[in-house]
């Protein structure tokens, strides 16, 4: 946001939450001109850019078990009861994970304060488990999940000088970049 009010000050920027299931509609049908994706979208009619992979992590009471190390394997998570929010990103099959007995929580914030009570782990990517940080909670990587890929996505049709602008901050380009 920084790098586009200096280089980019009579053009605002705004920034718009969009739900995972949702970012493709947002994109095709013009709610938003470019946007932070994860991994997989639908690439028909969009360029998309690689920007990074994210680690899944798993979010643990602060007095689990599970805390005792650095990092974790999915054999780790063996036995334990998996939380998995209606707006999972990952769909993570867990191996010998054993299901809640209740219906699925509506959010990630609810499977965190789910898990906060002591009632099982969830899983997600690591920018979401601090989004929703809390001191009765940890997470720690898990390092054999499959990561999760996060992109830049826009209309190819509607690629704009103002969408080259915002692509060239993303990437890391200087105002003085050649391209």
């Amino acid at each position: 946001m920084d790098v586009w009010k200096t280089r980019m000050p009579r053009t605002p920027l705004e920034l718009v939450p969009i739900e995972v299931a949702q970012q493709r509609d947002a994109l095709v049908d013009g709610t938003v001109d470019a946007a932070i994706v994860r991994m997989p979208v639908e690439r028909d009619g969009l360029s998309v850019i690689a920007l990074y992979d994210e680690v899944p992590v798993a979010v643990c009471a602060a007095d689990s078990a599970l805390t005792a190390v650095d990092e974790l394997t999915l054999a780790d998570l063996d036995g334990e009861v998996v939380i998995v929010p209606r707006d999972d990103v990952l769909q993570l099959d867990v191996p010998g994970s054993v299901a809640p007995s209740f219906p699925p929580v509506a959010s990630t914030a609810d499977a965190i304060a789910t898990v906060a009570a002591g009632v099982g782990i969830a899983i997600v990517p690591m920018s979401l488990a601090r989004l929703h940080q809390r001191k009765d909670v940890h997470y720690r990587p898990i390092v054999d999940a499959p990561v999760s890929g996060v992109a830049l996505a826009w209309r190819t049709e509607a690629t704009t000088p103002s969408v080259n602008a915002f692509i060239g901050i993303v990437r890391g380009r200087t105002a003085n970049s050649s391209r």
